[in-house]
């Protein structure tokens, strides 16, 4: 093994404001460099799509490389779809042009001449490598200063960045929030510019904060809604 690599995208709306964050560890040189980008107007797919090329883009062509990603779409497209979607000239079945086309291609290239092993990690369970490059991403997304890492692995200020085993707690977390989002909905609470709404349906709330700088949440029943719209108010 010579080069670990994990991503992360994210983005304020689908499209909206987003950031992409890599971390690239080079075992056989003992080294480890941090990445990340930002693009006004993006979706999260593109951006989980470019953190990978560019991490990518940093392992030499004879690397042995593992791609961690929390992101099934980037794995089930570079192993599975792709086949199909170059043999048919980048067109779907339907004789469309493949979404995010360019940056599909993009991906493509840069695996060229590569040996990778590409595995799946769950996000915000407590994985270092995923947690990291989530923060980064973020903070682009956002707009806000972060500092990046470049240096020896041996001074990197995150011990044992490439254990990825999970955080029990935060899986369960996760596990229940998996079930509060399939919970049917009192109502949507959204602040947006300082000013609080209520929804009866994510329709309506989705067409208010999407692409902009928003908090929103859904809630349960009347209390929840309550508590959300005095914590907005805060």
């Amino acid at each position: 093994m010579e080069t670990i690599i994990f991503t992360d995208g994210s983005s304020r709306g689908n499209p909206g404001p987003g950031g992409w964050g890599t971390v690239v560890i080079q075992n056989t040189n003992g080294t480890i460099r941090e990445l990340g980008g930002r693009e006004d107007r993006t979706t999260n797919n593109k951006m989980e799509l470019k953190a990978v090329a560019e991490g990518l883009a940093q392992a030499g062509s004879d690397s042995s490389i593992i791609v961690y990603t929390d992101s099934s779409y980037v794995i089930k497209g570079i192993t599975q779809w792709i086949k199909g979607w170059k043999r048919n000239g980048w067109m779907t079945q339907a004789k469309g042009d493949v979404a995010n086309k360019d940056l599909w291609i993009e991906l493509d290239d840069v695996t060229q001449g590569k040996q990778i092993t590409w595995k799946y990690v769950g996000g915000h369970i407590g994985i270092k490598g995923n947690e990291r490059c989530d923060e980064i991403a973020t903070a682009y997304a956002d707009d806000a200063h972060i500092d990046l890492y470049s240096g020896p692995l041996s001074s990197y200020p995150i011990a044992n960045i490439t254990d990825v085993s999970h955080d029990a707690d935060k899986l369960a977390v996760k596990k229940s929030g998996s079930s509060r989002s399939s919970a049917k909905a009192y109502s949507y609470v959204s602040l947006v510019n300082g000013k609080i709404e209520t929804h009866s349906n994510w329709a309506d709330c989705e067409k208010r904060v999407k692409g902009v700088k928003a908090r929103f949440k859904k809630a349960l029943n009347k209390e929840e809604e309550q508590s959300l719209v005095r914590e907005f108010s805060a």
